[in-house]
């Protein structure tokens, strides 16, 4: 249980000043390009995470993909948004957190039973 409290204080931007400048960095970062911090998760290295997305509405899965696509495009292109852009943006704004919790609830619960997996790895 300590450890779970020194966790949770190191991690938490309103108990420890490093996580808050960390997270001002991170929100500056994602902000340049108009990012949000779960677009930052990869559907091929997780795939609860590609469930998750899965099961998201259409709209959803498509603004996500239109923030990448604008954010590789400003990438090659060495630019940033524009400013007033820039204050629009919500970087912490969740879209994915919830259904990717019970995505691995849904997943714990099927291996606590001994039933087969909803999806599996193949290496091709």
């Amino acid at each position: 249980m300590v450890l779970s409290a020194f966790t949770q204080w190191l991690v938490n931007p309103r108990r420890n000043p490093l996580a808050a400048v960390h997270q001002r960095v991170i929100s500056k970062r994602l902000r340049n390009y108009g990012l949000r911090y779960d677009d930052l998760y990869d559907p091929y290295y997780e795939l609860d995470i590609k469930e998750a997305l899965n099961r998201l509405p259409r709209e959803i899965v498509d603004a996500r993909n239109q923030r990448l696509k604008r954010a590789m495009d400003l990438s090659m292109k060495h630019q940033y948004l524009p400013e007033e852009m820039q204050k629009l943006q919500t970087p912490f704004r969740s879209y994915l957190q919830d259904m990717l919790a019970l995505v691995k609830k849904e997943r714990a619960e099927r291996e606590a039973l001994g039933a087969l997996p909803l999806y599996q790895r193949s290496i091709p």
